[in-house]
């Protein structure tokens, strides 16, 4: 939820007896197609005296959750951002939901991104139907937006063309199946002749795509035969259908007008599937091992997911919760299980794996702004929970008995990096704990405490992101920040044999210091890291300040040698010296060696060493030409290219220096035009050329 307060509503909770009396339902598609307003439209349809907010909706960050009746049912509604950086909500949509709305603008038709997020919903089975908004702008098209669906998403079938007024109002809907005008107020009529041509030009291809998705195999016979077909029956087919998710039907929408909302509701009650017979996400013990498969039974063992995880300035943390099994209840002690790391594979800093036992705090049903008291929440149900302070998002809520860790669901890589520094020193005083609670509620950023750069580094899901989170800190935790230059973890090594002589010699009429090393310096192979020879004969160097020698040199590898990064794969080699029977120490011989190193250090016998990174870019096969040559740019090298699991789209495989990926988020959304993703991986440290590294040397520290 945005800006949940404690303010409530006249209605009460709905109180679903059964997870079959339960529809969870998302809203799904490109920015600015109207999903905001739809979804506004659709819970004042179900809430008497709740009005939509007029006017232009604000850029969405966040998901917005109304739960509403609507023909003996509970229907959580779930609007989510179109925006790609708040992909995190989306997904926290989709893991909350069993069926999917598919808002899609009929003048400004489907971006890449939706193509996607199509497929990924494709691949689990959810049903889907799609609601076609902004007809009344001068450039739209119902039957270009048709077959734009088509193309992209496959098997979509308009069930209802739009009636447009004088001005281009959508003023009502036909539907195909039936042969009936519906208004936006619930009346319906029969059509106009040319309304009734329009009906009979698309409803034959309609007929015969809900013939092959019927179970009847008669149907075809009697309809090839010219048998007119049982209307009810194919109602019940389509419906039958769009459940299975092998059909998708499109529809007009005008939210202004009303049009489309009811048929939405019948949909959405009659069509969409109960969380009951939805699949259930996989779950283990905490440690591992197997557990009975879950079942949505209320009588159930309790096994729920943290979905989001906000705070609210008059009720504090707030956690949106998806139940999956059993009942949860306000005051129950549940266990909770969170293993980010494990389903990763890697440690994620501000994620600790944790098990601990926590008092469930007040429930509420969430109606967007507004949250109404209630007692517990069936399988099935989504429910805030307050004041749950050791959950996170991602978390598992399970009986403290019988602990569960579902699955957590796959989040894309934050890609996309800023380093940032407190303000003040009372900034400095309160970011560690603003960090801490900004990573528990986001899952989709990454904080990094770079122990090579010194820095403090956000990785987010695009610009937008990192302004919504840098936002946050100051306006929900009052922390400043400034960010600053994004830096890149740099090497040097030695590129030919060098012989330098460290000299450190201090007489100040007491007690003075005396060393002299003569070193070979030599480069070594990639990754062979540093090596210590002492070839010293005749006792040049006594014995007991050769050990000191070798420490000098460790201790300057990490302040490096020409533009203050550490020094790499180089053998030194001590073969001479001299010392002083009184003057000599072991802090005078490692202060010489550090100076030799140093002496021997210039452009000509040191280089700068980058991180390479491979890159895997997925685009639309329209794109893959202008991201190869994208990536030449870079400094990348193409190393082949394949065809990508879904058809139409190609895997670009490439090495690329990470110092040109720090903006390749950003960039790569403009050159696929929203249809690129990619992942990166650091291969190896390899030269950078020396006019780059001009543009990276700095002061040594």
């Amino acid at each position: 939820m945005s800006k949940a307060t404690a303010a409530r509503e006249s209605s009460s909770a709905p109180v679903p007896a059964s997870p079959e009396q339960i529809r969870n339902v998302v809203l799904v598609g490109p920015g600015g197609a109207g999903k905001s307003t739809l979804f506004e439209h659709l819970v004042a349809a179900r809430v008497p005296g709740r009005r939509p907010h007029e006017g232009e909706h604000h850029r969405s960050v966040g998901v917005d959750i109304a739960a509403v009746e609507s023909g003996g049912l509970t229907v959580n509604l779930i609007d989510t951002p179109g925006y790609p950086d708040f992909v995190g909500e989306l997904r926290a949509g989709l893991r909350a939901a069993d069926a999917a709305i598919f808002v899609i603008s009929g003048a400004d038709g489907i971006d890449g991104a939706t193509a996607l997020l199509w497929q990924e919903c494709a691949a689990v089975g959810m049903p889907r139907i799609i609601a076609v908004s902004k007809l009344d702008m001068p450039r739209s098209d119902y039957e270009e937006t048709i077959a734009t669906c088509r193309r992209v998403f496959g098997d979509a079938q308009p069930v209802y063309l739009p009636v447009h007024s004088d001005d281009k109002t959508v003023v009502g809907a036909m539907a195909l199946i039936s042969q009936y005008v519906a208004d936006g107020k619930g009346a319906r009529r029969a059509p106009t002749d040319d309304e009734a041509a329009a009906i009979e030009d698309h409803r034959g291809t309609l007929v015969e795509a809900i013939i092959e998705e019927s179970e009847d195999d008669s149907l075809l016979d009697r309809y090839l035969s010219g048998e007119d077909l049982d209307v009810a029956q194919l109602i019940a087919d389509t419906k039958t259908a769009i459940g299975k998710a092998t059909f998708f039907p499109m529809l007009p929408i005008s939210p202004a007008t009303g049009v489309g909302m009811e048929e939405i509701f019948e949909l959405i009650e009659s069509a969409f599937p109960s969380p009951a017979s939805r699949p259930l996400p996989v779950a283990t013990t905490p440690a591992g091992a197997e557990v009975a498969e879950l079942a949505c039974d209320p009588k159930g063992p309790l096994v729920a997911e943290v979905i989001r995880t906000s705070s609210d300035p008059y009720v504090g943390r707030l956690s949106l919760v998806r139940v999956f099994s059993g009942t949860l209840r306000a005051e129950e002690v549940v266990h909770v299980s969170g293993h980010l790391a494990t389903f990763l594979g890697h440690e994620l800093e501000g994620h600790p794996e944790h098990d601990d036992e926590e008092r469930v705090g007040p429930l509420s049903s969430p109606l967007v702004d507004a949250l109404r008291p209630k007692e517990f929440a069936i399988a099935g149900d989504i429910v805030l929970v307050a004041k749950l302070a050791k959950a996170e998002t991602s978390d598992t809520l399970s009986a403290k008995d019988h602990p569960v860790l579902v699955e957590p669901w796959v989040l894309p890589e934050p890609l996309l990096p800023v380093a940032i520094h407190a303000k003040s020193k009372a900034d400095e005083d309160k970011l560690a704990s603003a960090l801490q609670r900004l990573v528990a509620e986001d899952v989709t950023m990454r904080m990094e405490h770079n122990s090579e750069t010194h820095q403090v580094v956000l990785w987010s899901m695009g610009q937008a992101h990192i302004e919504e989170l840098l936002g946050r800190l100051h306006e929900r935790y009052g922390v400043q920040v400034e960010a600053e230059p994004f830096r890149t973890a740099l090497r040097e090594t030695f590129i030919k044999k060098v012989i330098v002589k460290g000299r450190h010699v201090k007489q100040s009429g007491g007690h003075g210091q005396y060393a002299v090393c003569d070193l070979e310096i030599e480069p070594l192979p990639r990754g062979a890291g540093f090596e210590f020879v002492d070839k010293v004969v005749g006792g040049a160097v006594p014995r007991n300040f050769i050990p000191s020698v070798e420490k000098g040199a460790r201790g300057q590898l990490d302040k490096g040698v020409l533009a203050g990064y550490p020094l790499v794969d180089l053998r030194v080699t001590l073969f001479d010296g001299k010392a002083h029977s009184v003057d000599s120490s072991d802090m005078a011989f490692q202060t010489a060696a550090a100076i030799a190193l140093k002496e021997a250090a210039n452009e000509s016998t040191v280089a700068l060493l980058e991180p390479i990174d491979a890159v895997d870019i997925t685009v639309s096969d329209d794109y893959v030409g202008a991201v190869m040559s994208d990536l030449r740019g870079r400094r990348g090298q193409v190393l082949g290219t394949e065809p990508a699991v879904a058809s139409g789209w190609t895997v670009v495989h490439a090495e690329v220096p990470q110092t040109e990926l720090s903006r390749y988020p950003i960039d790569l959304r403009s050159v696929s035009h929203g249809t690129g993703s990619f992942a990166r991986r650091q291969l190896r440290y390899d030269y950078m050329p020396a006019d780059k590294a001009k543009e990276y040397a700095k002061p040594e520290k």
